[in-house]
């Protein structure tokens, strides 16, 4: 089946999101629709098999979510979610608009029953490896309930589609012992004890990039705080790292040595290496690819959406929460 793309979404949309998907035509099974200007999209696809999706609306990155939805009607967001909804594609994948697209997924997609709030789920490097954050963005305020859905489903996509066996739960708080943290964290902490997942207690802030959990579940709004926090530390730390290397003769000499290692580290921090997070909680497959995604980034995330797909996330969480 069709996977669809929407190829006006995001800063450099759509040269780098033509370049991506041109990237991983061999590796996916079924066709690539591009959901866009037909007149842009022609030439950059040239006869590539590809199918292109005529849109004449685009839904902007300051766009009002639910406006954007309700009233944007022939983008590329809104005719991939009908499809999705029909059964015409089998996942959809956007770097635009991150609150029009969990809008466009919840109205129009719809959520798993069960499910009160859809999450993002962000890969996130840590010392030990590959380590998930939900919520990443998508719901600033929630209720101990959301947070406990968020630990399910993050845990199963841990399991299921990065391969972690068995994985581990943190609650972010502000200190490992039960009574600390605002009423929310509070609240959940027993409803985590009692879940159906591996749950090891509260995680500071500074123990998330030693990887003592393999899923980090927070609110949204400090999910989305600790991963633009972590960029731009790592963008920070980089930029002084090469300023220093490059300050003299003997330190550029000492940077050829350590050149091949370097490049391992800032491979690992790349947000391009992990492509994109997936909309956990909605009937169909979504990822959100990052806003300023090239060819290389969003090749990335259409591999893990096809990942997503073949795991039969959804039907897992369905069955989790006994609503199959």
């Amino acid at each position: 089946m069709p996977i669809g793309i929407d190829a006006m979404g995001g800063d450099h949309a759509p040269e780098e999101i033509v370049k991506g998907a041109l990237d991983v035509l061999e590796e996916i099974d079924g066709t690539l629709w591009l959901y866009g200007d037909e007149r842009l999209l022609r030439p950059l696809v040239g006869d590539a098999p590809m199918e292109i999706i005529p849109c004449t609306q685009i839904v902007l990155g300051d766009d009002p979510p639910v406006v954007a939805v309700r009233n944007k009607t022939d983008s590329p967001l809104v005719r991939g979610m009908r499809d999705l909804k029909a059964g015409k594609i089998s996942g959809f994948v956007s770097a635009g608009n991150t609150g029009a697209l969990l809008a466009g997924g919840t109205l129009i997609a719809g959520r798993i029953k069960g499910i009160a709030r859809p999450c993002i789920t962000s890969v996130y490097p840590t010392r030990k490896g590959m380590s998930l954050i939900c919520d990443a963005g998508a719901n600033a305020d929630c209720t101990p309930v959301h947070l406990r859905d968020f630990g399910l489903m993050s845990s199963l996509y841990a399991q299921e589609v990065l391969g972690i066996e068995n994985p581990t739960v943190g609650i972010v708080n502000i200190g490992e012992e039960q009574g600390k943290g605002n009423e929310l964290v509070r609240e959940a902490y027993p409803l985590f004890e009692e879940a159906n997942f591996r749950f090891i207690g509260s995680v500071e802030g500074r123990d998330i990039p030693e990887g003592v959990a393999d899923v980090y579940v927070t609110d949204g709004f400090t999910g989305n705080v600790i991963l633009k926090l972590t960029e731009g530390m790592a963008s920070f730390i980089l930029g002084e790292i090469k300023e220093a290397m490059m300050a003299s003769t003997l330190s550029k000499l000492g940077a050829l040595m350590i050149k091949g290692e370097l490049k391992k580290v800032l491979k690992k921090s790349d947000y391009r290496e992990y492509g994109g997070a997936p909309l956990l909680g909605l009937k169909s497959c979504v990822v959100k690819a990052h806003g300023s995604s090239d060819a290389r980034a969003f090749s990335n995330a259409l591999r893990y959406l096809k990942k997503y797909i073949d795991s039969s996330m959804v039907q897992k969480i369905s069955e989790e929460l006994g609503t199959e």
